[in-house]
């Protein structure tokens, strides 16, 4: 992995300094960050709101609650800063992928959207499978075939909600939604395009064939930008709402993880992450797309043309612990840490299985769920804390198999999320996972993926990499694996993969049936 060197001192071209505003919408909430071209960030705000969850296995939000956000962020970090809103040249965009936007022919949304997270589409999932061959779904989608997808959710809205289907005359992701917003123009970008399960991604392109075969009309999907491209400026009327001025220009942006790569300094073939989130991925750059014909990895466009980058995702990463937190409800995440310190690697015997809301790597399944095993009478609470940390990092494991599998033999890997905040889950991904992690300074690292492509896009910088090079730092300290503890885990490793496919089929029989008894 190339490591990006501390960029250049301002340029002529930069002496007047030029700002770049980020915005990162999240499943959980919206954070902007204002930063000069010097790679300071002068402000930040966040504004945090949840899902609703009308039915069992579903997850919709209101895209106009993430307008709110996004206006008030906006507002927050213009009076904290004092800037001068012509002063700000780029405004781009990380947003959460898969979920499906409706609009109708005036602009305004149809239904709430269906976010990524959402389960209600198994029938769509079948119909897919059904409408085409095995080897025609690896060829086609490149992806696991899955809850949550946007083209997934549109099929469900059709067959579901005739009326609300009628009415629709376009689709969009979630982010695309905001830059609608700051500039009128309903349009997307490849990486989050490639996420939809619609998509040509060899190509670049909405695939004729898969819409052609589903009946969906292309004129439903959006036309589509890359990453850095400048798509328009702010309008007169997200002008007045926000503060911002006409000047600045709106890059495109894109989905979560390519962003997050960006922010990481991840641009080059065979750079790697990992990621502790909601979610967790294990993923990598590439100069050409991948095909695994087993579909339980991603292939999604990265950046730019001729960029692609792969990943294995696992559903429930940061999710578990914060589930395991709200539990017992005794302890501070400071607390927490630094008792699972104290707690020698393996938890005495137990495993925990992270799959809170199904799972997509290795195993594409959203009817399984997690489990604990191996408890006793003496299990303390932190004993299962630093379980589910390990459970979540042995999911990750079987990501980065998998990546593995497909030729990449990573030296190290950059750690990112919430995941990198906690000096005992880094040490515990690091002896799971057999290799070296460095940390970024910068814990926002998708948000300030969409300053540098703001920056990249705005023209502020000739390109992505001279950008990186001023906003990109990493932590002195490599997070290095024990070789002690590294043979602990991959003998329970062994165990908790053959105990995986002993229990899957008991686990999915439980979570249908869990599912009939919430519906009564």
């Amino acid at each position: 992995m190339e490591t990006i060197a501390v960029g250049p001192e301002p340029t002529e071209r930069r002496t007047i300094m030029s700002c770049l505003l980020g915005i990162d919408l999240g499943t959980s909430g919206l954070k902007a960050i204002l930063a000069n071209d010097s790679g300071r960030i002068l402000a930040s705000a966040y504004r945090a709101y949840s899902f609703d969850s009308p039915a069992p296995g579903y997850a919709e939000q209101d895209p106009e609650v993430w307008w709110r956000a996004c206006r008030e962020a906006i507002v927050s970090v213009l009076i904290e800063s004092a800037v001068d809103p012509a002063e700000i040249r780029g405004l781009s965009f990380s947003g959460q992928m898969h979920g499906l936007v409706t609009l109708d022919e005036h602009g305004n949304v149809v239904r709430p959207a269906i976010l990524h997270c959402d389960a209600r589409s198994s029938a769509e999932i079948d119909e897919i499978r059904a409408a085409f061959s095995e080897s025609e779904r690896s060829e086609f989608f490149m992806n696991p075939i899955f809850t949550g997808f946007l083209m997934v959710s549109l099929l469900w809205v059709r067959k579901n909600e005739p009326e609300n289907y009628a009415r629709i005359r376009k689709v969009c992701l979630p982010k695309d939604y905001l830059r609608y917003k700051l500039t009128g123009i309903v349009s997307s970008d490849y990486s989050d395009a490639s996420a939809t399960l619609a998509f040509d991604i060899p190509n670049r392109a909405w695939s004729s064939a898969i819409l052609n075969r589903l009946s969906l009309p292309r004129e439903l999907f959006p036309d589509c930008d890359e990453t850095i491209a400048p798509v328009a400026p702010v309008s007169r009327t997200a002008a007045s709402e926000t503060g911002l001025s006409e000047t600045t220009v709106v890059v495109a942006g894109g989905g979560d993880q390519v962003m997050q790569s960006i922010g990481n300094g991840l641009i080059s073939d065979g750079d790697g992450s990992v990621n502790i989130g909601s979610s967790g991925q294990v993923s990598f750059q590439l100069g050409k797309p991948f095909l695994n014909p087993a579909l339980n990895s991603n292939m999604f466009c990265a950046y730019d043309r001729g960029r692609w980058i792969m990943f294995g995702a696992t559903m429930s990463a940061g999710l578990s612990l914060k589930w395991w937190n709200r539990i017992i409800q005794q302890s501070s995440y400071e607390e927490l840490n630094q008792e699972v310190g104290k707690i020698q690697p393996g938890s005495g015997g137990l495993l925990f299985f992270p799959y809170l809301n199904g799972e997509r790597t290795p195993h594409v399944n959203p009817n399984i769920s997690g489990t604990l095993m191996g408890f006793n009478h003496t299990t303390s609470r932190f004993a299962i804390a630093r379980a589910v940390m390990e459970g979540v990092a042995f999911s990750l494991k079987d990501c980065l198999d998998i990546c593995m599998g497909a030729g990449f033999l990573p030296e190290r890997l950059v750690a990112s999320g919430g995941g990198a905040r906690s000096p005992q889950w880094l040490q515990i991904q690091a002896d799971i996972l057999g290799l070296p992690l460095i940390v970024s300074r910068s814990e926002e690292q998708a948000g300030m993926g969409a300053v540098i492509a703001a920056g990249t896009g705005s023209g502020v910088f000739q390109d992505i990499r001279e950008a990186i090079g001023v906003f990109v730092r990493y932590q002195d300290q490599t997070i290095e694996p024990d070789p002690a503890a590294q043979r602990i885990y991959a003998e329970l490793h062994e165990i908790y993969k053959d105990a995986y496919r002993r229990m899957a089929p008991a686990l999915e029989t439980l979570t249908i049936f869990g599912r009939r008894q919430e519906t009564r």
